[in-house]
């Protein structure tokens, strides 16, 4: 085989070079071409380098970041759960007053400035608490159906979601100071409206919603949950003028009061018997409720006239009084609504409650008389009356007793019957004492001589709107 493979080779001479073994020399124009090309493409590095590092850059931040947001949205179980387990939550301190118009200053139904406080609810209970740190909170306005059943239980993404913002075109929906920074605890609210009313929502009505402000660096990792009032209606501010006052004031008029409508028939009424104010109405129910009843007539429903009448009651009476110059050294002390506070005898103050019967019969006709009379008479402050009575206690107690009883005894030298237990009277002209003082005479009622002994029964002020006799406070 070898000596084959020595046939098979081609001759050549001895000093003939090897054609696999020839190198060929670059000639000097690929050299230069070579060294053009490599410095071209140095040059083409370098300019290229910035511009791959900006893009590295750019995209290895787009990475982080959306990395970061991520982790933000998504936090760890252990983190979600510290969060969710928080018991802080935001508070409105009182219910709101009612009704509320656009443009008018939201306050509580004290009238007071809205306060938001922050709360734990640990335990069930509801404690303020002052966080260490300041938090901003954000006021709003909420869908008045949102969280009507389960009051107590929504998630940040739930509130956020019924939160109701200003139709286009229009203002924000919420005017005023509707970012509130709470410190030590607590922030109040001093100036907060309504730019526009809820009639154009389904539910038409809104709630007051207050939550931490987003992007507030304060809330430390823990989630404080929001607050919101009862739902309400937001009314256009012309209604205002007709809007009812509560409480009422005396002076108001009657169409303040619930059930009366301005101009009314109800209101007519009223106004062809001089009752014009909230006192004039209370005044006449005072001394004569059914009076008053017929006036306005079969068209008030008994539960309207309850309704009208509770509302009344709830006026502020004040510190007035009225002094009613009667005969027989008989004066009374009223208050506004012509009510009973002092009988005044002889210098000597007594309640209702130290009056028999009789005399309590005598005192109703004598506040009849002070009713008719009402201009004329003497307006007095409540602090003089308490200085008369202050100065009185200071007596002997034995000589206001017999001056109580002689009291009772002058008072009955007309035909007026006036009786302790009762009073009978002898030939001599002397008053003198019969009967049992146990005796309980508010269900007393004979008559002696030509003279009636009435059964009059004392006011209460928890009765309904018809006591039997509201003459006493």
């Amino acid at each position: 085989m070898a000596a084959k493979r020595l046939l098979d080779e081609p001759r050549r001479e001895p000093n003939e070079p090897d054609p696999k073994r020839i190198r060929t020399t670059p000639s000097f124009a690929a050299v230069i071409g070579e060294v053009v090309m490599l410095k071209s493409f140095h040059k083409f590095i370098s300019t290229l380098e910035p511009l791959l590092r900006r893009v590295v850059n750019e995209e290895v931040e787009r990475v982080l970041r959306r990395s970061a947001a991520r982790l933000y949205r998504e936090p760890s179980m252990q983190i979600r759960a510290a969060i969710e387990a928080s018991t802080l939550t935001l508070s409105f301190s009182k219910k709101l007053s009612l009704p509320v118009f656009t443009g008018s200053k939201i306050e509580d139904f004290e009238n007071s400035p809205l306060q938001i406080f922050v709360v734990d609810t640990q335990g069930g209970r509801s404690v303020p608490t002052a966080l260490p740190y300041p938090i901003k909170v954000e006021i709003v306005a909420i869908d008045g159906d949102f969280a009507s059943r389960d009051a107590d239980n929504w998630s940040s993404e739930q509130f956020n979601s019924k939160i109701v913002r200003e139709r286009e075109g229009k203002r924000p929906l919420l005017a005023g100071d509707v970012i509130v920074t709470i410190r030590d605890g607590f922030a109040t609210i001093a100036d907060l409206s309504f730019t526009d009313n809820s009639s154009w929502i389904r539910s038409r009505r809104f709630r007051l919603g207050a939550r931490v402000a987003p992007g507030s660096s304060s809330q430390q990792g823990v989630r404080i949950g929001e607050a919101m009032t009862e739902s309400f209606m937001v009314k256009d501010h012309r209604g205002e003028l007709y809007k009812k006052h509560h409480p009422p004031s005396l002076q108001d008029e009657v169409w303040r009061l619930e059930k009366i409508a301005k101009d009314g028939a109800f209101h007519r009424k009223l106004a062809s018997e001089n009752i014009h104010t909230v006192q004039d109405l209370l005044k006449l129910w005072v001394v004569d409720s059914a009076k008053l009843r017929r006036i306005l007539g079969g068209g008030m429903s008994d539960k309207t006239w309850e309704a009208t009448i509770k509302h009344a009651k709830t006026c502020v009476m004040g510190t007035k009084l009225y002094k009613f110059h009667g005969p027989q050294q008989y004066s009374l002390i009223l208050n506004p609504i012509c009510q009973v506070v002092w009988i005044i005898v002889d210098g000597q103050f007594y309640t209702i409650h130290d009056l028999t019967i009789f005399q309590k019969a005598h005192v109703e006709k004598l506040i009849r008389e002070a009713y008719m009379q009402w201009n004329l008479l003497e307006e007095l402050l409540d602090g003089v009356v308490n200085e008369n009575i202050a100065f009185q206690a200071t007596g002997d107690r034995e000589v206001q007793y017999l001056n109580y009883h002689q009291n009772i005894a002058r008072l009955n030298h007309d035909d007026t019957l006036i009786m302790d237990t009762f009073l009978v009277e002898v030939p001599n002209g002397v008053m003198e004492y019969g009967g049992d003082r146990s005796q309980n005479l508010t269900h007393f009622n004979p008559q002696v001589g030509n003279t009636n002994v009435y059964n009059i029964l004392d006011y209460s002020s928890e009765g309904d709107s018809m006591p039997p006799q509201a003459y006493f406070s």
